[in-house]
């Protein structure tokens, strides 16, 4: 009865103890979304691994192609069901813009790969919530107070010793590294104005676009693998995949002031996987690089949570 209801309900709430199992529950989904972050950081940095060693004998065109088709074939079920969302796109035309930045800046990590440790290459993409910050202020006219912008100046001196700056030092694929993160920066940018767009068009848009780019690069440079290396290209597609997967539910388990700080452990398993993998011992420069360009980032993202900033999250490169 509805009297009894009511009665039963309003001593339900009068009982301290009955807070216990809602504050449980969220502390179990606060710690899963923390464990999926952990595991998705992982799964892109083997993936990453994974692709440095796949571009040592084969072309990055390769690579793009034959791991896209991997990740499509993962996600045509998704890409099935969600069909009426494809034909019904926001702004098409920035969403083109966005492909080509995703295309872009994949093509560019992996490229820098070839020729720079996998721990040097991490180390300028950690760089990129520094570049979001400063383009919001210098391109979208957001206010960014002196606190940040000193966190920014500090972020690009971190930039600038992982650099190891002289005329001996500076290198194209360190350039090619910096500006696949100034390409991944703009995209986050792009993302934000795109938030009614589902993530399965988001993150599928992205592998069809180095689908696209790896089939024209594919013909120059091609070496036929057999069926040892087919495996590792579909692996690294199904990897990325579930990476995008386990970083979409953490985030929907936890909020994002909780779970993103953890994407700095990547440049964690950057080292390690350069160093026992490829013989990549990480120069002090680096490391040193990376403390500040990860406290920077650190800085600038918990200042703009207190502000209330609804900032986009974006994965890491896919």
């Amino acid at each position: 009865m509805p009297g009894h209801d009511g009665e039963l309900g309003s001593q339900f709430r009068m009982n301290p103890l009955s807070k216990i199992p809602a504050v449980t529950d969220e502390r179990s989904a606060r710690l899963a979304g923390i464990g999926l972050m952990l595991l998705s950081i992982f799964m892109f940095s083997f993936g990453d691994a994974l692709g440095k060693f796949l571009v040592a004998t084969y072309s990055v065109g390769q690579l793009l192609w034959l791991r896209a088709c991997a990740a499509l074939i993962v996600l045509l079920p998704m890409i099935w069901r969600h069909r009426g969302e494809f034909l019904r796109l926001e702004r098409p035309w920035l969403q083109l813009f966005r492909v080509m930045l995703s295309t872009m800046e994949v093509a560019a990590f992996f490229l820098a790969t070839v020729y720079l440790p996998l721990a040097d290459v991490v180390t300028y993409y950690l760089a990129c919530p520094i570049f979001v910050t400063a383009l919001s202020a210098i391109v979208l006219r957001e206010h960014v107070g002196w606190r940040r912008w000193s966190a920014i100046l500090i972020g690009f001196g971190g930039v600038l010793i992982a650099l190891r700056p002289s005329a001996q030092t500076i290198s194209w694929p360190a350039m090619i590294a910096l500006s696949g993160s100034l390409s991944f920066a703009v995209l986050m940018l792009i993302t934000r104005s795109l938030r009614a767009t589902p993530d399965i068009v988001l993150a599928s848009s992205q592998f069809i676009g180095t689908f696209a780019l790896g089939a024209l690069m594919s013909p120059f440079g091609w070496v036929t693998p057999g069926l040892g290396s087919l495996g590792l290209f579909a692996a690294a597609g199904c990897i990325s995949v579930s990476a995008l997967l386990c970083v979409n539910r953490s985030l929907k388990l936890a909020p994002a002031s909780v779970v993103v700080p953890y994407q700095y452990s990547m440049i964690v398993w950057a080292v390690m996987f350069g160093y026992f993998v490829f013989g990549d011992v990480p120069q002090m420069a680096t490391i040193a690089g990376a403390a500040i360009i990860i406290a920077s980032g650190l800085y600038i993202f918990l200042r703009e949570r207190k502000l209330g900033r609804g900032e986009a999250v974006v994965s890491p490169p896919v």
